[in-house]
């Protein structure tokens, strides 16, 4: 292990001394291992107050927020350092729609640095993409996301036992009551998939909450018992 971690340095070593740290926002030189120079993460919005249970930023924290309180979420906790706000939003959209995978490895890193005393989970799952929107982008946002977490924190991770049923329409410009509709009976659990008893589901960013809260239902009717959301950012206010 010792072995592995100094040839991992070694390499690091090399990469930056070939291809040298650039800040992805500013162009300026990036500092402390990422592609970010240190006023630019800084003004990453960090989601420090917020609900314990689906993340959502307060004022104030909070065990439970006023929608919790009226009707809870089919899962037991989230975990979601950031707000989906300037300038993480533009890191975000590079590495969903843009195919910047540089800027997929610098939230991923992010993510990791953040990492508070949270239950481990059994297994990490990353929310699906239908196969047809899986050949159009050439890959999962969260799938991306997933596996340096699982391998940093020697976590086991499968994509491949939460599906995605039918494709539906993006959810970007619907509202609320809109996305609970469009992703309703989309998402299904392989057949014969043994469970463990906790389970963290991933996604990129958490707005309403009807996607992973679809597919926490899944998973609970599959048999498991705890259900944490991990996310990397939290959208300020539900839409519609």
């Amino acid at each position: 292990m010792e072995a592995l971690s100094w040839w991992r340095s070694a390499a690091d070593a090399l990469q930056r001394f070939a291809l040298p740290l650039h800040c992805l926002l500013c162009g300026g030189p990036g500092e402390d291992g990422l592609d970010l120079c240190r006023d630019c993460a800084a003004e990453l919005p960090r989601n420090r107050s917020c609900c314990a249970r689906c993340a959502l930023p307060l004022a104030l924290p909070a065990a439970l927020c006023g929608q919790c309180q009226r009707r809870p979420p089919p899962w037991d906790a989230a975990w979601v350092p950031f707000r989906y706000a300037w300038p993480l939003d533009r890191l975000e959209s590079r590495f969903k729609f843009g195919a910047d995978l540089a800027a997929g490895r610098v939230l991923s890193t992010l993510w990791l640095r953040d990492m508070p005393a949270v239950a481990r989970p059994e297994l990490i799952v990353p929310v699906p993409l239908h196969r047809s929107r899986l050949r159009q982008r050439g890959y999962n946002q969260a799938w991306e996301l997933t596996r340096p977490l699982a391998r940093e924190l020697r976590l086991p991770a499968r994509h491949d036992l939460l599906q995605r049923a039918r494709a539906t329409a993006a959810q970007t410009e619907l509202g609320a009551v809109s996305r609970r509709r469009n992703v309703r009976g989309a998402f299904s659990a392989k057949a014969g998939a043994i469970w463990p008893a906790h389970v963290a589901l991933l996604d990129d960013v958490m707005t309403t909450g009807a996607t992973v809260a679809e597919c926490a239902r899944v998973l609970k009717r599959a048999g498991v018992q705890r259900v944490d959301i991990w996310a990397l950012a939290r959208a300020p206010a539900s839409r519609g």
